[in-house]
């Protein structure tokens, strides 16, 4: 399997590194000096693509990203985000023209570059119309400050309409064999308008290795705990689906994890998967997934257990549903 794709007009590494597990969202980060190893680590492994935001722990991530990494600036694809940040400590999604640009300048200057590779819009403000937020970013390209514009967490519909006004380079949402939603219209419309698909939580936010038994030791600021698929009756239905795909993959020699991105890897190959990680072990299997050669049956086998209609639960709560625009099984 080839391990570099394509992606903003650059070869990167066919598997990316999300960085938001070291500062954000799955309870206590790791040390700076824990962080600082694995991401190094994953340059020692030929990893590429670094994909962050001004989000990801109210801008200490892209600190981190920029202290570690812009001594190897020429080696990597950097990747970030804009359009939903920390506000006096609250979340808040903002696509004007004028935060956009703000949040940038505050993106460069965390990061230590002169320019970002991929800026995408964490989230399509629906206050706007999505052209008026993919203007401002044409204007960052204009200017030279980013060099291609991403979209996060939109239907087909909307990537059409924002492509209309400036190339589209990438589409990022939550792609995974538990999470299916790209393929009700945003893959399709990825391949025809030679758009990327970088596909986050891959590993279905830790689900799919495994590891996690019982969602109710999540630490309290986890944001899987207000997921409606970790409560804990439906990931339960949820495991025993997992327990019967890990009775006939054990023989394959591979882990779960390794079969979950390396059926990711055959969806496309404008396909990229980012998944993150706290932990050189798990860093070191994750990127060792695009050098293996499972058979197709088997990846059929799993895809038939974990079908969309048998997952129970939701990805987001109502309120987080709220705010995305993506295609949704009924």
């Amino acid at each position: 399997m080839p391990t570099a794709r394509h992606l903003a007009g650059h070869a990167v590494s066919a598997i990316g590194l999300g960085c938001m597990n070291l500062s954000h969202a799955y309870g206590t980060p790791p040390p700076f000096e824990e962080a600082e190893r694995l991401l190094l680590r994953a340059l020692d492994l030929g990893v590429t693509h670094f994909d962050t935001a001004a989000l990801y722990g109210f801008g200490a991530n892209e600190e981190l990203v920029g202290k570690v990494l812009s001594p190897h600036r020429q080696q990597i694809f950097l990747a970030s985000k804009c359009g939903m940040q920390g506000v006096n400590g609250t979340r808040v999604i903002d696509g004007r023209a004028a935060t956009i640009k703000a949040t940038c300048e505050d993106s460069l200057r965390r990061l230590r570059t002169d320019h970002i590779d991929l800026y995408t819009l964490h989230r399509w403000d629906k206050s706007l119309p999505i052209e008026e937020s993919v203007g401002a970013l044409a204007d960052l390209v204009r200017d030279g400050k980013i060099g291609a514009i991403g979209l996060s967490e939109v239907s087909a519909a909307t990537l059409r309409r924002a492509h209309a006004v400036h190339p589209i380079a990438a589409l990022q949402s939550e792609y995974s064999l538990w999470t299916r939603n790209p393929e009700l219209g945003a893959l399709q419309a990825c391949r025809e308008l030679g758009v990327a698909f970088v596909a986050f939580s891959p590993m279905g936010r830790g689900f799919l290795a495994g590891k996690l038994r019982d969602p109710s030791t999540l630490n309290a600021k986890d944001i899987r705990a207000t997921m409606p698929r970790f409560a804990p009756e439906r990931y339960t239905r949820n495991l025993a689906l997992l327990d019967q795909v890990q009775a006939f993959t054990q023989a394959s020699g591979y882990s779960l994890a390794q079969l979950a991105l390396a059926w990711l890897l055959t969806r496309g190959d404008n396909v990229l998967p980012i998944p993150g990680t706290t932990q050189i072990a798990h860093l070191e299997e994750n990127i060792s997934a695009q050098h293996i050669k499972p058979d197709a049956a088997l990846l059929l086998q799993i895809e038939g257990v974990l079908a969309p209609l048998s997952i129970q639960g939701g990805r987001y709560n109502t309120a987080s549903q709220a705010e995305v625009d993506t295609e949704e099984f009924a």
